[in-house]
């Protein structure tokens, strides 16, 4: 290879990783902490900062023990992002916990300002993300292993084993966001039409206002 084809190559790749380095789901903070007031009335992209602050605002316990999981779906997402954490406020991150009884699942859902990865901490689950070309992507992940969902693309957990199973999971947002698939077409307010979720799913009305009810 030529001297001057590598030394653009070099240039080239440096300028990508430079380029990535300010690629983040939150902006930049200016200031080395701005811990949330969560009762300011003041609208912004964020939250304003507060001017007495402990150490406090930069701890959480909920993390420590598993969540019950008694619920319809069996599985229960313990958050730990900036609502629980007020000094993640403009740092970019956020964590959760997920546990999942035997057959708990973590239905299909979205993190529209975030990608995720998780870390098994006990258990197996059947994981997977669909991209944009309804590719999808899925694996059986096991204690010790993580596996990544990207940002903004459809994604689930399931535990098919018969023990209980949870994970940690990571973010690179403050506050990453869910909108679960099923709850936002049929549970939304006002609701979705009938017409257009009989047209989209190829269903019939009856169908439709029974999968309305049980989301009621």
């Amino acid at each position: 290879m030529a001297t001057s084809d590598y030394g653009i190559m070099v240039i080239g790749m440096m300028m990508s990783f430079f380029l990535a380095s300010f690629v983040s789901a939150d902006p930049e903070l200016l200031q080395d902490v701005c811990v949330a007031d969560l009762a300011s009335g003041i609208k912004l992209n964020g939250f304003a900062c507060k001017s007495n602050i402990s150490a406090d605002d930069f701890f959480f316990a909920g993390l420590a023990k598993p969540a019950l999981t008694n619920n319809t779906f069996g599985a229960t997402v313990t958050p730990a992002s900036v609502q629980q954490i007020t000094g993640l406020n403009t740092l970019g991150v956020s964590m959760a916990r997920i546990d999942y009884a035997p057959g708990g699942l973590n239905p299909p859902h979205t993190h529209p300002r975030a990608t995720e990865i998780v870390f098994v901490l006990e258990g197996e689950l059947d994981v997977g993300f669909i991209t944009t070309d309804n590719k999808l992507f899925s694996k059986t992940i096991k204690t010790g292993e993580v596996f990544t969902f990207p940002r903004g693309l459809l994604h689930f957990q399931m535990n098919n084993g018969k023990v209980p199973a949870a994970v940690i999971a990571g973010f690179n947002s403050q506050l990453p966001g869910t909108q679960r698939a099923a709850n936002a077409l049929f549970a939304s307010s006002p609701t979705v039409e009938d017409a257009v979720l009989t047209k989209a799913f190829h269903i019939g009305t009856k169908e439709v206002e029974k999968i309305k009810s049980r989301f009621a």
